[in-house]
């Protein structure tokens, strides 16, 4: 292996050779380190951007050199400031000097930027050698949902900006090491884990496979959480209610945390994006008598991948419930599909909370670095 990567870099094209393709504006920087460590250093991440997605006690490789390709595809949404320039649709690539023909594509959780995945993706799967990109999705922010002029339209673009990222990574891997990657993978986080099922639903020509860490479920009808986040608000503090919304025995210590800053802020921003006319209050919103149908089957998941897909959740999950998402979505994608699906006993939405609660969570990061490995095992050429 060792000889292999060195005689990748002694071929590598020089950085001023490189464009990225349909790029608006990209820029490249040679740096001793693409790992956080080092990009905190010299300004090529942002770790508020970061924040919150992992526990203070994860420790993260360094050390890896390479180039790091920042930039932004053409949109004339302004939410994204990072580097001031006021454009959405950037993106960061990172190429190691030592390359194991991989590359990585991510998707943000949440409403974050591009750096998102930075501390959980990036610094472990280029530690590995793989190269990596990640988008910040199209649009930013809370107000992400002022994005597009249909019901749909900013969640929609979430899409289309993952495929454009991927498309254009592919081209830089090949000029920068001479060959197109020989696995193509995606992964992803909340958000970001829907946007890899869908990937794999809808592009799957794209990848070799892909890694889902307690993706976001979209269906017409059936489980998504416009349906269970109102029946939640509605009976908190009732736990036989809350329960009954979805959320697991044993998850009541969460439950205040999550009531106070997800909860209704989740519902909120969604049902803006895919029902603005409702003006109710969040906990009386009704997605069957609402029917906002038209809007969900634009980014709804259907199970019907075309790739490898291992699935990650945690049974303690206070924000997609496991009952409510990745159970059902299981049962979407079905036996006779290439799919592997981990429950994680203890696991959460957000590893920071294992700090608060070390002896009642368990971390999934581990979990989903194990992954990477065995997918990499999985569809090993």
């Amino acid at each position: 292996m060792l000889v292999a990567l060195t005689l990748v870099a002694s071929l590598l094209t020089p950085a001023g050779q490189i464009t990225v393709p349909g790029a608006e504006h990209a820029q490249i920087a040679a740096l001793d380190d693409l790992t956080t460590a080092g990009t905190a250093r010299t300004g090529h991440t942002d770790p508020a951007d970061w924040a919150g997605l992992h526990s203070a006690a994860t420790v993260n490789p360094t050390g890896v050199p390479g180039l790091q390709i920042d930039g932004y595809f053409p949109d004339t949404s302004t939410g994204n400031t990072t580097h001031g320039w006021n454009h959405d649709s950037q993106f960061v690539i990172r190429l190691p000097k030592e390359w194991n023909g991989g590359l990585v594509v991510s998707g943000t959780p949440g409403n974050r930027e591009q750096y998102a995945n930075d501390f959980t993706i990036s610094d472990w799967v280029l530690s590995k050698g793989y190269a990596f990109a990640s988008t910040d999705k199209g649009n930013v922010g809370v107000n992400f949902h002022e994005d597009g002029r249909r019901p749909g339209d900013a969640i929609a673009e979430w899409n289309h900006r993952v495929t454009q990222l991927t498309v254009a990574a592919k081209a830089v891997v090949r000029q920068r090491y001479g060959r197109q990657p020989e696995r193509t993978f995606a992964a992803g986080i909340s958000n970001g884990g829907y946007l890899v099922r869908w990937q794999l639903e809808n592009r799957g020509w794209l990848y070799d496979g892909g890694v889902d860490w307690e993706g976001t479920l979209w269906r017409v009808k059936g489980d998504n959480l416009l349906n269970y986040l109102p029946p939640a608000l509605k009976a908190y503090p009732d736990e036989a209610g809350v329960r009954a919304a979805g959320f697991a025995a044993g998850s009541e210590f969460l439950w205040p945390f999550h009531r106070q800053y997800y909860w209704e802020l989740t519902q909120q921003l969604y049902q803006k994006e895919l029902d603005p006319s409702y003006q109710g209050a969040a906990a009386d919103y009704d997605y069957d008598q609402r029917k906002p149908y038209a809007a969900v089957a634009r980014i709804a998941l259907t199970g019907r991948i075309t790739k490898p897909l291992i699935t990650l959740h945690g049974t303690l999950d206070t924000l997609l419930p496991i009952s409510r998402d990745s159970d059902v979505y299981a049962k979407m994608v079905g036996p006779h599909r290439p799919f592997r699906y981990h429950r994680i006993e203890g696991g959460n939405h957000l590893d920071s909370l294992v700090d608060v609660y070390p002896d009642r969570l368990k971390p999934m990061l581990p979990a989903f670095r194990s992954a990477i490995d065995e997918l990499a095992g999985w569809v090993r050429p």
